[in-house]
This record gives structure tokens, sequence and C-alpha cells, in this order.
């Protein structure tokens, strides 16, 4: 999925000046973006406030909607360098092409991982014919600076391991949480995982104190160590926490987002992730010419052209605290 804003902003994000180094309860709200013709997202990361949690810095929510007579979500074809994106669904199916030739249609509880490294592009649409429902959430994970050049690359897996407990049911998308490791790359000490609870439930998950954590609510009603999470929202935990309480009133689908703080400075625009202005000045030049992300071949459609770069320079944000 695809930053869509033609009045992107530069944004400095990273750097442990920017990590609670305690258990906190911060409530995020989203900003409503307009994705296409007819899916809105939710965005929560990057978030006035709150850029990164670990290395995830880019998290949408969206649905679920009726798209029954519409078309879909139609995302044409995009740049992106210095990151992954996660693909996860809870309704609905989605269609990934890009320049490296990758054809997938990803399904409810499939990850869909996409490690741009040095270039890639890719588009992402509904199929045709496509189901009436579309529920989901796309995110980013900054890569570290060792492994922001690597060669791009596609994984689809359909099978996750899972992390059982009463009332609870944890699919582990990326990282590892509780010994059990997803089968997707990652690149840094990181957590991503599907909370499915039941009714009634009450459960403690495990945590790494280390990592800072945050719970994005995708459906049903949950309250997060006592703090009720309404979906599309997202509570931001901080860290130093072994375990996270979860109590739900109805059945509820919750994201578990975390990660070892992320120790670098980044520099995010658009749908790219560098150290400097410069890097994405030439990435930008590098797409509008054609000539460092590739084509996606088959999307119906022209390619998404990159907004205009800030005319100031770049500024370091202030610390949070």
């Amino acid at each position: 999925m695809s930053n869509l804003d033609r009045q992107a902003a530069l944004s400095v994000c990273g750097g442990r000046g920017f990590v609670v180094a305690e258990p906190v309860r911060e409530l995020l709200t989203p900003r409503h973006v307009q994705l296409g013709e007819s899916t809105e997202v939710r965005r929560l990361l990057p978030n006035l406030g709150r850029r990164m949690v670990g290395a995830w810095a880019f998290v949408d929510h969206y649905g679920p909607d009726d798209i029954a007579d519409e078309p879909g979500m139609q995302v044409p074809p995009h740049p992106h360098m210095g990151l992954q994106t996660v693909s996860w669904l809870h309704e609905g199916e989605v269609l990934h092409r890009d320049s490296l030739g990758s054809l997938e249609t990803i399904r409810p509880r499939e990850l869909g991982l996409m490690t741009s490294g040095r270039a890639i592009s890719h588009s992402e649409e509904s199929p045709r014919p496509h189901a009436a429902m579309l529920h989901g959430a796309q995110l980013w994970v900054a890569l570290p600076d060792a492994h922001r050049h690597v060669e791009p690359h596609f994984q689809h897996h359909t099978d996750l391991p899972t992390v059982i407990a009463p009332g609870l049911t944890a699919t582990v998308i990326l990282g590892t949480l509780d010994d059990t490791t997803s089968p997707g790359t990652a690149y840094t000490p990181i957590v991503g995982a599907d909370l499915a609870l039941s009714r009634g439930a009450e459960a403690r998950l495990p945590l790494d104190p280390d990592f800072e954590y945050a719970v994005l609510s995708m459906s049903g009603e949950a309250e997060v160590d006592g703090v009720p999470v309404l979906p599309g929202s997202m509570l931001y935990l901080g860290c130093g926490r072994t375990e996270l309480p979860l109590r739900a009133e109805s059945e509820a689908g919750l994201m578990l987002l975390g990660g070892e703080p992320f120790e670098e400075e980044i520099v995010m625009w658009w749908n790219f992730v560098g150290r400097t202005q410069d890097d994405i000045t030439q990435a930008r030049e590098g797409w509008m010419n054609g000539d460092r992300f590739g084509s996606v071949r088959g999307y119906d459609g022209a390619p998404l052209p990159a907004p205009a770069l800030p005319p100031v320079p770049l500024k370091p944000r202030g610390r949070v605290r």
C-alpha cells in the first residue's frame, strides 16, 4: 500500500530519544486518509508525537468496508525503498504485483511481505471479481542501515505459527513471540502478531521488557492493560513490560506490534525511507525518470507520479520525552 498524500511531509523518525523507557498507556488517535476511489484508511503511524514503534514506521487500518458494488482497493504502481511492507487481512483479498514479476493474491491471515531494499515498485488491487467485504492493515518496517540496500524480494506465507492460551490465539506474523517465530524474514529484533480473543477472554501475553510495544484494535471490544481500545485506534505501551493483560467483552481482534527501539534516525517521505534528504531527492528523481525502480506489468492504469518535495530543508523534530 502506498502513502497517497500529494503533500507528503519529510519526517525524522527513530532514535532512542523518541522512546518511552517505561510502561505507559498512550492512546493514539488515527488520521483519516482517502486511498483510491472507495477505501478510507485510518493512519496510526506516523502519528503526532509518536513516529515509530520498534522498527514499525507506518500503520494503516482499513475497513471493514462493503465493496460488493465498488472497485475496492485500487493502488496504482508506486515505488518503495529502505523498508518492508506487511500486508495483513481479516476479510477480502488483495492482488499484489511488483517489478520483480511477483503476482500473488493475499487472503485473510496470510502474510504478504515485500522487502524493498534498494528499490522496488508494486501495485495492490482488489481482484475482479472480489469478495464483498475488505478489512485489514498495511504496515511498514524500516530497514536498518546495514540492510537497507539489500536486493528486493517478495514472500508469501500462507501457514503461520500460533501461540495458544485459553481464550486467545496469537498468530505470529513477523519476528518472535513467546519463542515462536514467523517464517517471514526480519532484519531487526521485532514482533508482529494477530491476536484473536474469544468473548469473555482474560489472558496475559508474555512480552520482552527490552521491546517497546503498541496494540492496534481491528475489531470487537477489548481492554489492553485496563484501557478500552476501540477498533481503528492504537494504544502505545512503552517499554519495560514482561506481560500484557488482555480482556475481551466480545470476540475481538487485535494486532500486537513491538520491537527493540530503532537506534538510527531515519528520514521518511512519501514511500521512501532514507537517512538524508539527498537520499529522498535521489529516490524521487529515480522514480520520475524511470531508471531505478523497475516497472509493474499487468496493472490496468498509469503509475503514481511522485508529489513535489517540500521547498524547505528538513529539520529534526523535537524529542517526545
